[in-house]
C-alpha cells in the first residue's frame, strides 16, 4: 500500500514562495497602475488633438472672414471696367496727338517734351496701375505707359470731386493709371505711349473712345509686360 505524502500542498495556480507571490503581486499592481497612466496619456493626448483642431478652426474661419472683407473691399474701391483692345480707330477720335518718343532707361528726372509726358526716358520700375490721389513721379508712370497702360491726370484745382469721382469711372481694373497732376494747361489729358488727348469736360465720350483705341495696345513697345509688382506711388487706393 502506497504511503501518503506528508505535510499540505499550496493553493493550485500560486506559488508556494511566500516572497515569490508577493513579487509576482507587486508586478500585477505596477502592470495595473501603467495601464492606468496611459490611458489617462492617451486621454488627455486625445483632449489636446481637439483643442488643437477648435483653435485652427477658430483662427481659420476669423482669417476666412479676414480675407472674404479684403475682396469686398477690393471690390468696392477698385473699378473694374474692361474695354475692347484696339476697337476703335485712333484717327477718328478728335484731338488726339501722337509723338515719336524714345524707350531708354534712365535714372533721375527727365525733361520730357510733352506735359504731361506720353513716352520717352523712363525709369527702370514701372507706376503699379491703379488710382492715386497724389501727384505721381512722371519716370515710372511713363513706364507704365511702355506697358500699354492708359493715365488719365488731371488739375485738381480745376475740378470739383464729384468730377474726379466721375473720371474714376474710366479707370479699368487692369493697366489704367489715374492721378492729379500739376501744371497741366487744360483740366484732364487721357495719354497712352506716345498718343494724348487733352479736355475739358469729364463727360467727354472721346475719353471713352480713347481707351477703346490704346488701352492695352499691341503697338508699345513692351505689350502685355506687367502692371503690377514694381512701385506702388504714395496716395494709392
Amino acid at each position: 500500500m502506497a504511503s501518503k505524502r506528508s505535510g499540505s500542498s499550496a493553493p493550485r495556480g500560486r506559488s508556494g514562495n511566500p516572497a515569490r507571490a508577493a513579487e509576482a503581486e507587486r508586478l500585477a499592481r505596477q502592470r495595473k497602475a501603467e495601464t492606468v497612466s496611459a490611458k489617462a496619456e492617451y486621454e488627455e493626448n486625445v483632449r489636446k488633438r481637439r483643442r488643437g483642431i477648435a483653435a485652427w478652426w477658430a483662427v481659420g474661419s476669423v482669417a476666412a472672414v479676414a480675407v472674404a472683407a479684403l475682396i469686398a473691399w477690393s471690390f468696392i474701391t477698385t473699378p473694374w471696367n474692361e474695354y475692347d483692345i484696339a476697337s476703335v480707330d485712333p484717327s477718328s477720335i478728335e484731338g488726339v496727338e501722337t509723338f515719336d518718343n524714345g524707350t531708354d532707361h534712365v535714372t533721375g528726372e527727365v525733361d520730357y517734351p510733352q506735359n504731361p509726358p506720353a513716352g520717352g526716358p523712363h525709369n527702370q520700375a514701372w507706376l503699379n496701375c491703379g488710382v492715386y490721389t497724389e501727384v505721381q513721379e512722371n519716370e515710372h508712370a511713363v513706364h507704365s505707359l511702355e506697358h500699354g497702360a492708359v493715365w488719365i491726370t488731371y488739375d485738381a484745382d480745376s475740378l470739383t470731386d464729384a468730377e474726379v469721382e466721375r473720371l474714376r469711372e474710366y479707370v479699368p481694373g487692369g493697366y489704367g493709371l489715374m492721378s492729379p497732376y500739376e501744371g497741366m494747361d487744360t483740366p484732364i489729358a487721357v495719354s497712352a505711349w506716345n498718343a494724348q488727348l487733352k479736355l475739358d469736360s469729364v463727360d467727354d465720350s472721346r475719353i471713352e473712345q480713347f481707351f477703346q483705341a490704346y488701352w492695352r495696345s499691341p503697338d508699345v513697345p513692351e505689350p502685355g509686360a506687367s502692371c503690377t509688382g514694381a512701385i506702388d506711388g504714395p496716395g494709392r487706393l
